[in-house]
């Protein structure tokens, strides 16, 4: 068991990560019926992917010796209806340092197997854009 997850009412839960004893509190978003204090439950979908690239690249950087530190995600979820469901998730990487063509070939080729990504239905878009100083 990874985590439990509790309804507290008013459309919001709590879910605590077993082994860190971390907590994440999801809010429903404004569109639909919550208050949208907190991530949905669909952005921690889309974060969890963003979070996903970041962190199998930073694997491919460790190993290859890259230095990718500070480098950030900016997320965007677009729903759609009938059913409700993520649509689209739009990331866009943005290294803070300079990174050659030869290891950037290799960072975005890795971003794009994160078990995330490969977990998500096929049927949902997904933008990654790699931007470079």
């Amino acid at each position: 068991m990874i985590s439990k997850v509790k309804y507290n009412g008013n459309l919001r839960t709590e879910a605590h990560h077993l082994s860190s004893g971390k907590t994440i509190i999801t809010d429903a978003p404004k569109d639909n019926e919550g208050k949208g204090e907190a991530f949905s439950p669909t952005d921690l979908v889309a974060t969890a992917l963003a979070s996903c690239l970041l962190t199998i690249m930073g694997i491919v950087a460790k190993r290859s010796k890259l230095d990718i530190l500070g480098t950030t995600a900016e997320v965007e979820k677009i729903m759609g209806s009938n059913p409700r469901r993520i649509k689209e998730i739009k990331i866009r990487i943005l290294f803070k340092k300079s990174i050659n063509i030869k290891d950037r070939d290799k960072l975005e080729r890795a971003a794009k197997t994160c078990p995330v990504s490969m977990s998500l239905n096929s049927n949902l878009n997904e933008v990654i854009e790699f931007i470079y100083p």
